[in-house]
């Protein structure tokens, strides 16, 4: 153990379960805004390309199973869970890999975030609104953003380890 009663790996995860934790406060916090002044299918034009909406996703990425009879609700929340466990066990395994740690933390983040959601509303909060010549992306929030960055730099630690192992 090391002093304060934190072994060396627990100690070493900290700054990682940090970055999550403050991934998941910007997006509560976000979400907390659009749900305060947004009514669903309310949206605000902020450039020619994007805008701010609220949408609410009972699915999963890309809307998918939302319009299942909601047992999607517990599969997602669930699953959701579970890869916060695992990631958590992996931080713990890995502290000191750090483009690794960073993309763990990143989905850590967004993935406690979306969970919140369909813990309180049955629902993710979605409010990023991307589109062009009249094709909008699907929107988005924090935690999709975060859990995203996390799977490309999860991507790139793993090319540059093979690339090392040549």
């Amino acid at each position: 153990m090391a002093k304060g009663g934190l072994s060396k790996s627990t100690g070493a995860m900290l700054p990682w379960l940090g970055l999550a934790l403050i991934l998941l406060i910007a997006d509560q916090f976000t979400k907390v805004l659009i749900l305060g002044y947004y009514q669903l299918g309310d949206s605000t034009l902020v450039t020619s390309f994007f805008n701010i909406v609220r949408v609410h996703n009972s699915g999963a990425a890309f809307s998918f199973l939302a319009s299942a009879s909601g047992w999607q609700r517990w599969f997602f929340t669930a699953i959701g869970v579970s890869a916060a466990v695992f990631i958590v066990y992996m931080l713990r395994s890995h502290p000191g890999q750090k483009l690794f740690s960073f993309a763990l933390a990143c989905i850590l983040g967004g993935a406690i975030g979306n969970v919140i959601d369909r813990l309180l509303h049955g629902y993710v909060v979605d409010f990023l609104d991307f589109h062009y010549a009249g094709t909008h992306f699907p929107a988005f929030n924090i935690a999709d953003s975060a859990i995203s960055v996390g799977a490309a730099c999860l991507i790139l630690d793993e090319l540059l380890r093979v690339r090392r192992a040549r």
